[in-house]
Parts: C-alpha cells; sequence; structure tokens
C-alpha cells in the first residue's frame, strides 16, 4: 500500500522540481519502475499472508476490501476502514494497523516500524518468509 505512495510521491516531486520534458521522463522512468516492482511484489507476497492468515489470496487485490480484510487480520476493528480512506488520518492507523499485523505473525514492533518505513521488504518477509499467522482464527 504505502509504496505506491512513495512511488507517486517521488513521480510527482520529480514533475515539480524537473521542468525540462526530456529531463523529467528520464528521471521519472526509474520512479515508475520502482513503483511498477513494489505494486508487483506486494500484491504477490501480500496473497500468501492473506492465505497464511486464513483468507483468500485473491482478496488481496480488490481496493479498499483489502484494507477491511487486512484489519481482520491485524485483530483492529473493521470500521477503521474508513479511517484508512481519510488523508493524514490513515498515516496514524497504518501504524496502528502494521503493529497489530506483525503481533499477529509472531513479530516485535520493530518489524512494525520496518512494514511502515519499507513496506515491499517486510511485506515480503511476511508473505514468503516462514512467519505463521498466530492470531485469532478469522
Amino acid at each position: 500500500m504505502c509504496a505506491v505512495f512513495y512511488a507517486i510521491f517521488g513521480i510527482l516531486a520529480a514533475n515539480k522540481l524537473i521542468e525540462s520534458v526530456e529531463v523529467k521522463e528520464l528521471i521519472s522512468l526509474p520512479f515508475e519502475l520502482m513503483a511498477l516492482v513494489s505494486v508487483v511484489l506486494i500484491s504477490v507476497a501480500g496473497w500468501d499472508i492473506f492465505t497464511k492468515a486464513g483468507q483468500p489470496g485473491w482478496e488481496i487485490l480488490i481496493p479498499i476490501y483489502n484494507l477491511y480484510i487486512m484489519l481482520k487480520i491485524a485483530d483492529k476493528p473493521s470500521w477503521w476502514w474508513i479511517l484508512m480512506c481519510r488523508p493524514l488520518v490513515n498515516i496514524v492507523f497504518l501504524i496502528i494497523t502494521c503493529v497489530g499485523l506483525a503481533k499477529s505473525f509472531g513479530k516485535s514492533k520493530g518489524f512494525a516500524v520496518g512494514l511502515v518505513l519499507l513496506p515491499p521488504i517486510f511485506i515480503s518477509i511476511l508473505g514468503f518468509g516462514s512467519a505463521e499467522y498466530i492470531g485469532k482464527p478469522l
């Protein structure tokens, strides 16, 4: 989730700072490729996370609904998905959800910090690694 926002922010920042069309295209291409790789990696790893939690993997592909399921996996109130769609408020609730997600897989708060700051890497560790879901049955 966060990787998409980071990539979009990078593209927008590059477009604002540099006015030359040729330079914009040259600089934005790596950001666009990083965004694409991040989205694919997070989707595939998220599929595995959902499967480990007993949910169908395809649910990660449905926008908004995947937030609802992620909140269930993190053992947070399901109505928080509304707050996750609100600008600025979503940052606080995303951090709290990452802590809950880490706990649901038996990871520390330090791992939750990694989920917030480097989502493609830490979501991949949860999805592809040996972490097992220890949260409440869904």
